[in-house]
């Protein structure tokens, strides 16, 4: 149980961002907003379910320091494009009346979701502290480091939109440097996949 299985999560809520983007360019956009809403819910109940799985194994399991591969940072990743996708519900709320009646728990939720993801990256770095310096794993290139690019990609972006959604302008700076990292963390998945291929040692 890894972060491969938030992929799931991933494609649920990737269907909820393209249906709200798309909303304002289709005849019957309120049907549209509809789907988007329930792929939504869909995906945070997904989340919600493997999130509790894998923090169960966290906590109860033995696992090599091996075994902590990039693909967690999937978890946090997760998490963020479901903020994005409800940050989108927030921000095209006008175009249906319902989800201006349901817009305090669609703030809510989302906010939810942000601080979950927030909560995800001091985590990820402490558990990669552990496994390349505390219990010395080499820091060696692998095709799984590419997944750690877009989860802190998608979180400059989600925070970008829940800014926009909620106004809150003092966290502005928040997707700036998430957005460097993501740039510096491409950056050094490149470097390893070009020297792989070039067989530099």
């Amino acid at each position: 149980m890894n972060g491969t299985w938030m992929l799931i999560v991933v494609a649920t809520q990737a269907m909820a961002v393209l249906g709200t983007l798309l909303s304002p360019y289709v005849g019957n956009h309120k049907l549209l907003i509809i789907f988007s809403l329930g792929f939504f819910l869909l995906g945070g109940m997904f989340y919600i379910l493997f999130f509790s799985l894998i923090l169960y194994r966290f906590l109860f399991f033995h696992f090599d320091p091996e075994e902590l591969t990039p693909p967690y940072w999937i978890n946090m990743g997760a998490v963020a494009i479901t903020t994005l996708a409800g940050s989108l519900l927030i921000l095209h709320a006008g175009e249906w009346s319902f989800l201006q009646e349901i817009l305090p728990f669609l703030k809510g939720f989302t906010l939810l979701f942000w601080a979950t993801a927030t909560w995800w990256i001091p985590l990820l770095l402490i558990l990669g502290f552990w496994r390349h310096l505390v219990r010395q794993v080499p820091l060696r290139y692998n095709v799984q480091y590419w997944s750690m690019v877009f989860p802190l990609g998608m979180y400059a972006v989600a925070t970008f939109r829940l800014i926009e959604a909620l106004d809150w302008q003092f966290l502005l700076i928040v997707p700036l440097v998430f957005g460097f990292f993501a740039i510096f963390a491409w950056a050094l998945a490149f470097a390893g996949l070009a020297r792989q291929l070039t067989g530099a040692r």
